[in-house]
């Protein structure tokens, strides 16, 4: 399925349906008193982040018949889908620690990766109500109580940029050592992919990650991200590219189109 595809629009449209669904699931467990459980690497996991997949990943392959599917949980059980083109890379639950402390900025994220590029991704944050939505050659939206609206990158404000960082990972000296001789006007902290997506609604113009995240992680911020704009590179301003052995990603940041 290429960017230019006539059906390009209708893919988008049913992944939105999918996230939708993952989304419903997600917070079925989060109105329970569910169990936190470690896996290999350490990190939690929820029954929120295993049923949401199992919507999700089922889904994806029908609608796009032998395009793999790359999932989180999956992988961390050892499944690892054989890439030899396009493949949808899925996070059914990213902001688990903030899934578990309830704060609400936990998403569910789809992103479709074609050639390396992610150009078409869908994260959703049921909790807060927000879905952001972008492809290659349709633009980036929100869909929140006020209906659907475009969304874009914005110009960075005279008074200097506001910076979003991680709130559960991320290291404030490293952190402050990046911004040092930037015109920063303000620095806000989220969880999630939610960050990616504020850089593409203009609500925000930089996002620096100077930590350990997985391609699953960002791919479909930064393909709402693209589509509004805006770019995310590693500090040698190569743009990131996905489908790297290990799924690993280097440091990045995350920017708007008119960043000086």
């Amino acid at each position: 399925m290429k960017p230019d595809s006539p059906a390009f629009d209708a893919v988008l449209a049913s992944v939105i349906r999918i996230v939708r669904e993952a989304g419903a699931v997600v917070m079925a467990v989060y109105g329970t008193d569910f169990a936190v459980r470690g896996k290999r690497d350490a990190s939690p996991v929820t029954d929120a982040d295993e049923r949401a997949e199992a919507v999700i990943a089922p889904a994806l392959e029908a609608l796009l018949p032998g395009v793999p599917v790359v999932a989180e949980e999956a992988v961390s059980r050892g499944y690892v889908p054989r890439l030899e083109g396009s493949f949808w890379l899925v996070d059914p639950l990213d902001g688990t620690r903030e899934f578990i402390g309830r704060n609400g900025e936990f998403t569910v994220n789809v992103a479709l990766i074609e050639a390396g590029v992610p150009v078409l991704g869908v994260v959703l944050a049921p909790a807060l109500g927000r879905l952001f939505a972008g492809a290659t050659g349709l633009g980036a939206f929100v869909e929140d109580a006020e209906g659907r609206h475009a969304i874009a990158c914005r110009p960075v404000p005279a008074e200097g940029m506001t910076v979003v960082a991680s709130r559960s990972h991320g290291d404030a000296a490293a952190l402050a050592a990046f911004l040092a001789g930037r015109k920063v006007a303000s620095l806000a902290h989220a969880g999630s992919s939610l960050k990616l997506c504020l850089v593409a609604a203009g609500e925000a113009d930089l996002y620096p990650r100077l930590g350990r995240t997985m391609e699953w992680d960002i791919a479909a911020g930064h393909a709402v991200l693209r589509a509004a704009g805006g770019q995310v590179c590693s500090l040698d301003g190569t743009a990131l590219r996905y489908g790297k052995p290990g799924f690993e990603n280097p440091h990045f940041v995350a920017s708007g189109r008119h960043l000086p």
